[in-house]
């Protein structure tokens, strides 16, 4: 019985980020069950092409931009991020990234925010 009490705070534990973990599925968004602030992390490489637009655009960044990319409303939402904004990204200089990074399969006219994507 000892024993048993002794692994009860990790059981409680376990239980909680379980409960957790489901509520976080249920409240997907546009980044499926990851929020575009944390992905937006990975436009690290793209620093400083999101702030001027005739900084050249880094192999590593195009590669992050076209993956986060396959899902065009994630895309938007990482640009628009806080932590996007916290960082200096110039989200009319950002939204032209794809472009610059000659992605062929980019979606040509959608909105984001108060922008459209060339």
């Amino acid at each position: 019985m000892e024993t048993m009490m002794k692994y009860l705070p990790v059981l409680a534990l376990l239980l909680l980020a379980s409960i957790a973990g489901l509520e976080m599925a249920d409240a997907a968004g546009e980044c499926g069950n990851q929020s575009p602030d944390r992905i937006a992390f990975q436009l690290a490489p793209c620093a400083s092409a999101s702030q001027n637009k005739n900084a050249a655009v880094s192999a590593p960044c195009c590669s992050a931009v076209q993956r986060i990319g396959q899902n065009p409303s994630c895309l938007c939402a990482v640009m628009l991020s806080k932590t996007a904004k916290n960082a200096g990204v110039s989200p009319e200089v950002a939204i032209t990234i794809p472009k610059r990074c000659n992605i062929s399969n980019r979606p040509v006219g959608s909105k984001c925010g108060g922008y459209t994507l060339p």
